[in-house]
């Protein structure tokens, strides 16, 4: 089974964002201490060209082993609550789901050590 890759995409309701912040930096944090398919949860901060900070912007990438992990990350109680906790701070919220199609050991294409610059393009 391959991996599963969640992206949340989150838009909060301006003067909520910290405390926004405080609850998914926490659920995160639990998530990966309480579900053993739980690969990786970031909390991340979008930014602009600039590299300047989007305001009421946030976002979460999470990592599954595998389909099962992910339903038994949908069937966790807790995740009710956090939802329902954060919904109110939230303007707007996109999901997107997807399969990860390379393994780390892919036999095609370059290998790490001869990745550089000069294969971009």
């Amino acid at each position: 089974m391959p991996q599963i890759s969640i992206i949340v995409e989150f838009e909060t309701h301006e003067g909520r964002e910290a405390e926004f912040t405080a609850l998914i930096k926490d659920h995160a944090r639990r998530t990966l201490f309480e579900e053993d398919g739980c690969l990786r949860f970031e909390v991340l901060k979008p930014v602009d060209a600039e590299g300047a900070p989007i305001p009421n912007r946030m976002m979460v990438s999470e990592l599954y082993a595998d389909q099962t992990a992910v339903d038994l990350h949908g069937s966790n109680p807790r995740l009710a609550i956090v939802r329902a906790a954060f919904g109110p701070m939230l303007k707007s919220r996109r999901l997107i789901l997807s399969q990860v199609v390379a393994d780390q050991l892919d036999e095609e294409g370059l290998t790490p050590d001869e990745l550089n610059a000069s294969n971009d393009g």
